[in-house]
């Protein structure tokens, strides 16, 4: 196992410039995940880690040594491939068994990696077979086996999920966060799946545009998202965001009026953005609590899921989604009021779209 180190990375293909100078350290045994759109530069980063791509500017560290001109085989790091990439003609075994052979490692010490391998990941039944004969959840497996008879110091995997199926996908998010958690090795992780990363991930990398917008654990980034692309990128339903005008330093005005108070959420005054997470939304009743501010809204689409239901609306002339109890079902086109806590809002800075509550929330508990 060992550590990983990006220090001012930069790759350009040509004049174009598609990762901008990232510096990141990965812990020994850390399981950290480079999440983004197509087009963020995560995949671009993982291949110069892995020596697929050359590195223009800056420094890759693994355990410390300098990897820049380091040659793919001598990195000592094993790849997990989002097609799987194994050899259509040779059986499980010899496709995991492979790798050693061509090391030329003695034939029992490989035939004991393969075995150890294949129960961890439940293949033992399997090892005759060959990959057109698997399901896409055992193909994915023997990939990962692969991986680990080279008992590599770091795993890394780009999309390896991404071919399979919804329920298929959660299974195997499951089986990799148990493999990790019984090998301990230290593990980089490429997808566009917020839901992936947010599950697997130790810390999470938010990629965009080819720099990182933020990086923390998969609670800091969803409850104190760094900018507006963060916030609006994690969570499934989006945040909502409402166009606001900061007032004073702790009072903005929403929409045709309604006033919210919280201490901070004015920033430095201007123009914001107040957002807030579809759960924190719900349907109006009752006395108004204190903390928490109602607006009109006219429902579009109801979705119910079972445990809850998905209330989408348009505020302002913005859509608005609330996550409310799964017997509040209101008619499409009729109009209700939503009731926000705005305890648990974000206000973002509309022309550089940063969090305002983080910085204050920083400067109040002495943080950097």
């Amino acid at each position: 196992m060992a550590t990983v180190e990006f220090r001012k990375l930069i790759k350009r293909y040509g004049t174009i410039e598609v990762v901008h100078g990232i510096d990141l350290s990965i812990d020994d045994g850390e399981f950290i995940v480079l999440v983004g759109p197509s087009g963020c530069g995560k995949s671009t980063t993982l291949r110069m880690l892995a020596g697929l791509e050359e590195v223009s500017d800056g420094e890759i560290l693994i355990g410390g040594r300098n990897v820049n001109e380091t040659a793919p085989r001598d990195r000592d790091i094993a790849m997990v491939f989002q097609d799987y990439a194994l050899y259509p003609h040779l059986s499980v075994y010899d496709n995991m068994a492979f790798s050693l052979l061509y090391r030329k490692m003695p034939r029992k010490q490989i035939d004991a990696r393969v075995r150890d391998a294949a129960e961890i990941l439940g293949l033992t039944p399997y090892l005759g077979r060959r990959p057109k004969q698997l399901s896409g959840g055992q193909r994915q497996r023997v990939a990962m086996g692969r991986a680990i008879v080279r008992k590599p110091q770091v795993f890394l995997f780009d999309e390896p999920l991404s071919n399979l199926d919804a329920k298929l996908r959660g299974a195997m998010r499951v089986e990799m966060k148990k493999l990790h958690q019984r090998l301990g090795v230290t593990t980089v992780f490429v997808t566009h799946d917020q839901i992936e990363a947010m599950t697997l991930a130790d810390r999470v990398v938010v990629m965009n545009g080819g720099h990182i917008e933020q990086t923390g654990s998969p609670d800091e980034v969803y409850h104190a998202p760094a900018s507006l692309f963060v916030a609006g990128f994690i969570g499934a339903p989006t945040m909502n965001f409402l166009p606001a005008r900061a007032v004073d330093a702790d009072t903005l005005q929403l929409g045709e009026g309604e006033v919210v108070r919280r201490q901070g959420a004015g920033g430095t005054g201007g123009n914001v953005v107040f957002g807030i997470r579809p759960e924190d939304v719900d349907i109006a009743a009752g006395t108004l609590p204190p903390g928490w501010v109602d607006l009109t809204a006219t429902v579009e689409v109801v979705e119910p899921l079972g445990s809850d239901t998905l209330v989408f609306t348009s505020a302002f002339g913005t859509s608005m989604t609330a996550r409310v109890r799964p017997d509040q079902r209101p008619a499409p086109g009729s109009q209700i009021k939503l009731r926000v806590n705005a305890e648990r809002a974000h206000i973002f800075d509309a022309a550089s779209g940063r969090n305002v509550l983080n910085a204050v929330n920083s400067s109040r508990s002495g943080l950097p």
